[in-house]
């Protein structure tokens, strides 16, 4: 019998089921992740919210696996076909996919040519022959003959001759076989380690699918198919450039109707009990064998695996999103200054947003610096009297098209205009577009051109890319690949789970957080979030937590939950301002009450809490968890996880592919990271690729272990394809542009390695499975048992 869901979980996530109890009694609750970690360690044991994220999951996943086995138990049960071994079965069951294979033969379905040549009669004919090869098949079959009829099934052509005869009987030890689990379980495996997935180009579409061109003879090991790839295959065969099949690797070319057996054939003849001793009905017995492989089992397979295979590189390629966007967002804000936003455009002009340090609006323009009006010497003199009346400190340059001469105009604008002291810095606009349709954007900007709110998002997502990110739907902020290619809801749930713990790390300014930004906070929706900013506009800024239990809608299990991630800054309670939880301050001020000092002596001096015991102060509400972090807390109050803001500086006279040569050494920007290698933002208007084996001199399993999304590095210029515009870069700076070096000999060497020692780990288990029956005790497999006497 299975173990429990609490159970099963532990074992997964190497925590003990109490842990795992606890946790989901708090989800069960209502709770949060970002609460329970932060909150609830005592009950979890601790748990941090990527093991809570994995719990969650699982947990979902779990629960509507009991509720399928239930479902299936009661179907099977009304149709009296229940048996013990059949009910062990299925209650230990493990997955899905094995659930679903026990229950296939009892599935409602559209009447098959099984079930006709049932009502014509013809099981007796099918079992007679599998009971005794000695018969005549064409003989036995004459006995069975009959004219057309028709039944409450529908109409039945009947029976007209000894051949429609045998091939009417032969579709239903085809089906027995196809709808067997135990077969199937083993086929499905063997599939899974000697399944390879080709692809071919359909004839005439060499041009159109240029961009596949990898993939015109391509083929690779089903389980060696990394996300990338995998995706790039679905894509290609959804814009019908690409054929994508699935073959077993012993079958190169497709094998003829009278080829000895594959070893997937040899396994169902063995499992009926089917042996070719040139008896008289051995011939029609061994083509049922190939047609139930050809006809029903390999196509159902084929779709299952290739199904699987396409949710493993989806959920691989969620998971990169889901990472790039986490760096995204918890990239080093620049910070509260004056900051003037520039949205490149080149006919329509480039659209200017001075923004305080607040993020609020203080002025707009549109200049023309580029083609057609080509007004360079106006836009800087434009430029210069902004940045001089408001005291602009940051330029923020888009991304966007003629966005690298764009930068040329700030650079310019810097190097006459000194005494600004200004600093430009080129930042992803992804999504900005976006947001400046948005109906939030229209409420926030309501007098404001939809083209100029492009550049005030430009220029709040350099003061806080959090605050200004979380504005814009995750998937529009394009930082994954391939994301419009898998699945949409699983999407939004990772990216949506991301963006809460991000905003939650960081915790939110009441005061100043718009409502998007609030209703990511642990607890809020989009009603409370509301409810917040209308308050705070009717009322004033709040001067302490408590204060928010005014809010209408907003209860207690909102103010337990959300609490902690609000802060309060020059409140009433200094404690307001810092990541420690309103229901924690009696710890504190029993802490306060026995070494005799007030709060604001004890916030930030480091000396006198690092000498407090935490123990001391625990007690069965408060553990040691809960104390040794609010002693943390109180020394750095309110610290930002963020890191230090950092800008890369791009090589002067390099602005575009055509200025690039071998061996250039620059600086850049990661854009994005892939399971492949890392993308790099080295302003030329296209990236550059660094692959995963140039990442690092040793061996890189992830390239998320090396590089994060928004990190500034080192490149060299490897290779330069101006006409398929790919750059080749290595962050290996010793690296040699025409020759790389050997040690990019020994990554590869490291990789092969690593990928023969998984291929003969792959081979041993094979062999093993190989040496085992599958377990027959199906229906299918009793019926062959009592037909040939076993």
């Amino acid at each position: 019998m299975l173990p429990s869901i609490e159970h099963r979980i532990s074992l997964e996530l190497a925590a003990k089921p109490a842990q795992v109890a606890a946790a989901i009694a708090l989800l069960d609750e209502g709770a949060t992740v970002p609460f329970i970690a932060r909150y609830r360690k005592e009950a979890t044991g601790g748990l941090d919210d990527v093991q809570l994220r994995l719990l969650e999951e699982r947990l979902g996943y779990l629960r509507e696996l009991e509720d399928r086995r239930s479902v299936i138990i009661a179907s099977i049960g009304e149709q009296g076909k229940m048996t013990p071994a059949l009910l062990a079965l299925l209650t230990d069951a493990e997955d899905k996919t094995r659930l679903e294979d026990l229950y296939l033969p009892f599935r409602k379905k559209r009447r098959t040519k099984a079930e006709i040549a049932r009502e014509a009669g013809l099981e007796p004919l099918a079992d007679a022959l599998l009971a005794n090869p000695m018969l005549q098949p064409e003989e036995e079959a004459g006995k069975y003959l009959k004219p057309a009829f028709s039944s409450n099934q529908g109409d039945n052509p009947g029976v007209q001759d000894a051949k429609a005869a045998l091939e009417g009987a032969r579709h239903i030890p085809m089906e027995r076989l196809a709808e067997d689990a135990a077969l199937l379980q083993w086929l499905r495996e063997y599939l899974l380690n000697h399944g390879v997935v080709e692809s071919r180009i359909i004839e005439g579409k060499e041009d159109a699918g240029a961009k596949y061109a990898d993939y015109f003879n391509y083929s690779e090991k089903i389980g060696m198919i990394p996300s990338h790839r995998a995706l790039a295959l679905f894509r290609g065969r959804r814009e019908e450039v690409l054929n994508v099949a699935l073959r077993l690797d012993s079958e190169a070319e497709r094998p003829t109707w009278d080829a000895p057996y594959n070893p997937c054939e040899a396994r169902i003849a063995a499992h009926a009990g089917i042996r070719n001793q040139n008896r008289a009905a051995d011939a029609w017995l061994s083509e049922t064998v190939r047609w139930a492989w050809r006809v029903r089992i390999f196509p159902h397979l084929e779709t299952d695996l290739m199904s699987t295979l396409r949710k493993r590189a989806e959920a691989e390629a969620i998971n990169i999103f889901a990472r790039n966007l986490k760096a995204l967002l918890l990239a080093a804000p620049a910070g509260p200054r004056v900051t003037m936003g520039l949205d490149p455009g080149l006919r329509t002009g480039v659209k200017v947003a001075v923004v305080d340090a607040t993020g609020k609006v203080m002025e707009t323009a549109t200049v023309f610096p580029h083609q057609p009006r080509n007004d360079w010497e106006g836009s800087l003199d434009a430029l210069g009297t902004l940045a001089e009346k408001y005291r602009v400190s940051l330029i923020a340059v888009g991304n966007g098209t003629a966005s690298r001469e764009t930068d040329k105009l700030a650079r310019d604008l810097i190097r006459q205009r000194p005494e600004l002291k200004l600093t430009s810095i080129v930042v992803s606009e992804a999504g900005a577009s976006v947001y400046s349709a948005s109906e939030f954007a229209s409420r926030e900007l309501p007098q404001m051109d939809v083209s100029l709110r492009g550049a005030v998002s430009i220029a709040r997502r350099l003061q806080d890319p959090l605050a200004e990110l979380v504005k814009i739907d995750p998937k529009s902020i394009g930082v994954g690949q391939y994301q419009h290619d898998v699945a949409q809801s699983q999407l939004a749930r990772s990216l949506d789970a991301v963006v809460e713990d991000c905003v939650n790390a960081v915790g939110v300014d009441v005061n100043t957080a718009s409502q998007p930004l609030l209703e990511r906070v642990s607890g809020l929706s989009s009603t409370t979030a509301q409810s917040i900013v209308a308050y705070r506009d009717s009322k004033g800024m709040f001067t302490s937590r408590a204060g928010l239990r005014n809010v209408p809608r907003l209860g207690e299990k909102t103010f337990e939950q959300a609490a902690g991630f609000l802060r309060i800054l020059n409140g009433d309670n200094p404690l307001d301002a810092s990541a420690v939880h309103p229901e924690s301050y009696p710890v504190i001020e029993r802490i306060l009450a026995e070494i005799n000092q007030d709060i604001k002596t004890v916030i930030g001096n480091g000396k006198l809490l690092k000498s407090l015991d935490p123990a001391k102060y625990a007690d069965a509400k408060f553990g040691l968890p809960t104390v040794t972090d609010i002693l943390g807390e109180l020394e750095k109050p309110g610290r930002d996880p963020r890191p230090e803001f950092t800008t890369a500086v791009f090589k002067e006279g390099v602005s575009e592919i055509r200025d690039l040569h071998p061996g250039m050494m620059l600086e850049g920007v990661v854009t994005n990271v892939a399971a492949f290698g890392a993308f790099v933002d080295i302003g030329v208007h296209q990236d550059g690729l660094v692959h995963i084996s140039a990442l690092a001199d040793t061996f890189v399993k992830d390239p998320h272990s090396v590089v994060k999304a928004g990190q500034v590095v080192k490149v060299k210029v490897l290779e330069v394809d101006e006409k398929r515009k790919r750059i080749t870069l290595t962050m290996r700076l010793t690296d040699n542009a025409a020759q790389p070096d050997k040690r990019d000999d020994l990554s590869k060497q490291e990789g092969k390695r690593k990928d023969n020692s998984f291929r003969r780990q792959q081979k041993n288990e094979q062999k093993h499975e190989q040496k085992r029956e599958p377990v027959a005790n199906t229906a299918m497999a009793a019926a062959f048992r009592k037909l040939k006497g076993k």
